[in-house]
């Protein structure tokens, strides 16, 4: 990655690292695919930048993408790809990726103060939300934009 401009190289966090970071408080955590970035994403990341000092995006790796069900050819973009993608954003703080099907383990690493998913989210039911709560951190639904989803836009490209 060393041909990453220092302000993107800054942003991107080995997954080794998380837990030795002192992170800014209060610090927001999220995850997702983020495959192919459009509206709804950018919206969503925003809001949630505004919820504490800095958001921290945890990026499924391309062997966790394939764990989400989506598809044997998804995703479409490869993981190093869209790490960059999403750092590139001026909301998004830091970002890394996670194997795993659930960033638990990165939770538990970085132990953030809000964890935060789009609306389309039952909160009460994740895993996440159970792992916050042990150590007081809290979990929290940002109202989803309704007409923007990537499923929605792979399906429409393919059938045009």
């Amino acid at each position: 990655m060393t041909e990453l401009p220092q302000s993107l190289h800054q942003k991107i966090i080995p997954h080794a690292e998380v837990a030795t970071r002192q992170w800014p408080r209060p610090l927001v955590f999220t995850n997702g695919l983020f495959d192919v970035l459009h509206r709804g994403h950018v919206t969503y990341l925003a809001a949630a930048r505004e919820l504490g000092a800095a958001l921290l995006v945890a990026i499924n790796s391309d062997a966790s993408a394939r764990l989400q069900g989506k598809g044997p050819d998804r995703p479409l973009n490869a993981e190093l790809d869209r790490l960059i993608v999403v750092a590139s954003l001026q909301s998004v703080s830091f970002v890394t990726l996670f194997d795993e099907k659930t960033p638990c383990e990165l939770l538990a690493r970085c132990r953030p103060d809000l964890y935060v998913k789009g609306g389309d989210y039952d909160m009460e039911s994740l895993e996440e939300t159970r792992l916050m709560r042990s150590w007081g951190g809290r979990s929290l639904a940002i109202p989803f934009v309704t007409g923007y989803s990537t499923t929605a836009l792979v399906e429409r490209i393919r059938g045009a």
